[in-house]
């Protein structure tokens, strides 16, 4: 209960994104193209600082351009699936695919379907392992959408680490969804980011943000 309560502190980050400048720091994207999909009940405002950040650091970010994130839907994958082939197309070069919360769900699930235009997944916060319900967040799910967490609407196994380079994001304080279920089984990623935030935080604080781009770059780094 103080971990769930301890998230309404952090709700203003989210609204005061759109607000807030990113730090400059060394160049690892060299003009890669990016793009971050929100979590359930945000849209593209919520990841605001992140995308600075991701610019700042010489990527090319995308938000998902599909308004609010309501829950698991096909039609919104079909239109991430022909989005990501375009960037890929456009620059020449993988996407970089971030997923805070349920979109963290969404990029596992494009992980498995278009791997060939995919550098990297990185989930934030995000409950692809476990007991769907083993977080604070079900509730509003099910009740926006006609389907159960237990049956979205894709034949993937987001348990199974997808066919590119992977990151969990993780918070051991989560208020919202359970640490075990961000954080998953050795074998269903590829690294893992211990980053001790409330959930809204994780993905709006500076200091959150600043170690997920620099774990990308370090994992980046491993593979070349």
């Amino acid at each position: 209960m103080r971990r769930y309560l301890r998230e309404t502190l952090s709700l203003p980050r989210v609204l005061l994104n759109p607000l807030r400048r990113a730090r400059t720091g060394p160049d690892i994207g060299h003009g890669r193209p990016a793009l971050v999909i929100p979590g359930l009940t945000t849209g593209d405002i919520s990841t605001t600082l992140l995308r600075r950040t991701l610019k700042a650091r010489g990527f090319v970010p995308e938000g998902w351009g599909l308004g609010i994130n309501t829950g698991a839907d096909p039609a919104r994958l079909k239109r991430l699936e022909a989005l990501i082939a375009a960037l890929h197309r456009q620059h020449g070069k993988p996407v970089l695919l971030i997923g805070w919360s349920l979109g963290g769900l969404y990029a596992r699930v494009l992980a498995h379907r278009i791997p060939q235009h995919l550098a990297m997944v990185v989930t934030v916060a995000s409950p692809f392992a476990g007991d769907r319900r083993a977080n604070n967040a079900w509730k509003v799910y099910e009740a926006l959408n006609d389907h159960s967490v237990y049956d979205a609407p894709f034949g993937e196994d987001i348990e199974v680490k997808p066919p590119v380079p992977t990151i969990a994001v993780w918070s051991a304080v989560d208020g919202i969804v359970a640490p075990e279920c961000c954080c998953g089984e050795d074998h269903m990623s590829d690294h893992r980011l211990r980053i001790d935030a409330p959930h809204f935080a994780i993905g709006t604080s500076r200091r959150a943000i600043e170690r997920i781009v620099a774990k990308i770059a370090e994992v980046e780094a491993l593979a070349n």
